[in-house]
């Protein structure tokens, strides 16, 4: 496979499990936090807003660093298509990047500031929750279009191509669907992690099935343009074992009204739990039918893998760096899974 042997072929395959695992726990953990981020810019109780920081302030940093996980596991596995790749999307990585330093300093200085400066931190609190999740669903949007590469003998293929080239209708799409995924699960969040009675609560709530349908129409929408735009995903969910393709659709289908039904019902980490397994349900069947490719058209996780060594070299020292990172995170999600009500933005 490009030049691997079977032993380097298998640690490759494993890395890309491992770094869409990344990317997937990134979404799950940290894409709560950009949703509460995006509904606090409809929350008028100046309280209020500073609580949605207090919710999320023992676990954002942990959940955030599987992204740099991704990163990591991008650069150490895949240098090839790290390097292009970053280059193809400079433009909507580098504003996301804005957004999340935003995002920290929000977090971490709200509560130092006199009144009038907590204000314009809940702005800039809000407005880059919805910056980061828009222009990364915008990069996820443009990756899977894919990207031209030079083709010289005896060089590393690079990126050609503008800065501007990652703009498309469907990465915009993206990007707009993207910021309504993180919005219901950040109501979702929000309902979890406020006690019952709370103004703040009862607000996410009348938003829980609005968002729910938009966000439900918002997948529809991008499988069926997936399927017009793009032959690799027709050929596999409409060749010679479409119906179990059906069967995950129905999948989703089934555990997204499951998540609905628990919310009506105020079971509220049931209807988290619930939105996340639609949510990994889905990342895996896109996993399966992108693969072999890791940039559609342009990467193959064969082609983009690093030489032998480095490949050997890096498992040895990032391997055991996952199962620590999992109980890291588990252990800040139990330490402050209590309710918390308006009062937590006093600090």
């Amino acid at each position: 496979m490009d030049g691997l042997s079977h032993i380097q072929s298998i640690v490759t395959f494993a890395w890309w499990i491992a770094l869409d695992l990344s990317v997937l726990l990134y979404i799950l953990l940290d894409g709560a936090d950009l949703g509460a981020g995006v509904f606090s810019l409809f929350v008028r109780d100046h309280h209020e807003r500073g609580a949605i920081m207090s919710a999320m302030a023992g676990t954002w940093d942990a959940n955030e660093t599987w992204l740099i996980v991704a990163g990591g596991v991008l650069f150490g596995t895949f240098p090839f298509v790290y390097g292009s790749a970053f280059s193809y999307l400079m433009v909507p990585l580098a504003l996301a990047l804005w957004g999340m330093i935003t995002r920290a300093l929000s977090l971490e200085f709200r509560h130092l500031a006199e009144t009038p400066w907590q204000r314009f931190s809940d702005v800039c609190f809000g407005v880059s929750s919805l910056v980061v999740a828009f222009f990364g669903g915008m990069a996820v949007g443009a990756i899977l279009q894919g990207f031209p590469l030079t083709n010289t003998p005896g060089t590393v293929p690079t990126y050609v191509g503008g800065a501007l080239r990652f703009i498309s209708p469907f990465s915009i799409w993206t990007g707009i669907a993207a910021v309504l995924a993180v919005a219901l699960s950040g109501v979702l969040f929000i309902r979890a992690r406020f006690e019952h009675g709370e103004p703040i609560r009862e607000q996410a709530a009348r938003w829980t099935g609005t968002i729910f349908y938009l966000a439900l129409a918002a997948v529809a929408i991008t499988v069926v343009i997936n399927a017009v735009i793009f032959p690799w995903a027709a050929n596999k969910w409409f060749g010679s074992h479409f119906w179990v393709w059906g069967l995950v659709l129905l999948a989703v289908v089934f555990v997204a009204f499951k998540m609905r039904e628990a919310s009506r019902q105020d079971r509220d980490v049931a209807a988290i739990l619930w939105f996340n397994l639609a949510v990994a349900i889905m990342a895996v069947a896109m996993m399966v039918t992108v693969y072999p490719w890791i940039v559609p058209g342009t990467w193959t996780i064969y082609a983009g893998a690093s030489p032998a060594v480095s490949l050997v070299t890096f498992t040895l020292t990032m391997g055991g760096f996952f199962p620590v990172m999992l109980v890291y995170n588990a252990y800040q999600i139990w330490v402050f899974r209590a309710r918390i009500t308006a009062l937590a933005a006093y600090h």
